[in-house]
């Protein structure tokens, strides 16, 4: 298969420190990155860099043997985020956040109860953001990439707040976005036990 994101020798210093340098990786479709390593170790920050929040002292990277930052618009348009933060409105309702989100990306709407369901989460859906647990928060933000049409998701402590019940949904929802050609960058201080091709970088 052709690697559909890759990066060369990047390097970022934050401060004072050097969180990674002339590192290189490559993913292809069905293909799971992981960035591993302690909280503090850059995880999120090599996360960030994929996105362009952070600038990188030097390097690129590439979506489709293309330098992201000559299609920057068209790279977004193909990623899913599930940040540590979850980022919604929290005096609107699930259902609310949710719809507000397909106004500003391509979504597949018409399966929109039947994720809520699979996600345990119909019955609050009338209920503002700011009432749900830290736990059904997170579950709305993966409601939020399984409603995508993103090819590539990036998860940042997917696992957060979530009970063993809510690991296992990740995991399966993961695993079918893998087997469908999706691909998956996850940046986690735990084991991520997936039987995917999976590139791990350790920071």
């Amino acid at each position: 298969m052709t690697n559909k994101l890759t990066a060369h020798d990047l390097t970022l210093i934050r401060g004072d420190r050097c969180l990674f340098e002339s590192l290189s990786f490559a993913l292809e479709s069905g293909g799971l990155l992981l960035f591993e390593g302690q909280n503090g170790s850059g995880k999120t920050s090599l996360l960030k860099t994929l996105v362009g929040i952070l600038e990188l002292e030097s390097g690129e990277i590439r979506w489709n043997d293309v330098p992201v930052r000559q299609i920057r618009q068209a790279f977004f348009e193909s990623i899913a985020w599930m940040a540590h933060r979850v980022g919604f409105k929290a005096d609107l309702t699930l259902v609310e956040n949710l719809h507000f989100e397909s106004s500003l990306r391509s979504t597949s709407m018409h399966r929109f109860d039947a994720v809520l369901e699979r996600l345990h989460l119909s019955r609050l859906k009338r209920l503002p953001l700011r009432s749900l647990s830290a736990g059904q928060q997170r579950r709305v933000a993966l409601a939020r990439m399984l409603l995508s049409d993103a090819e590539l998701w990036l998860m940042d402590e997917p696992f957060t707040n979530l009970d063993r019940e809510g690991r296992e949904l990740v995991l399966e929802i993961t695993a079918e976005h893998l087997g469908d050609g999706g691909m998956c960058v996850i940046a986690a201080h735990q084991d991520v036990p997936l039987d995917v091709p999976t590139t791990r970088i350790a920071l």
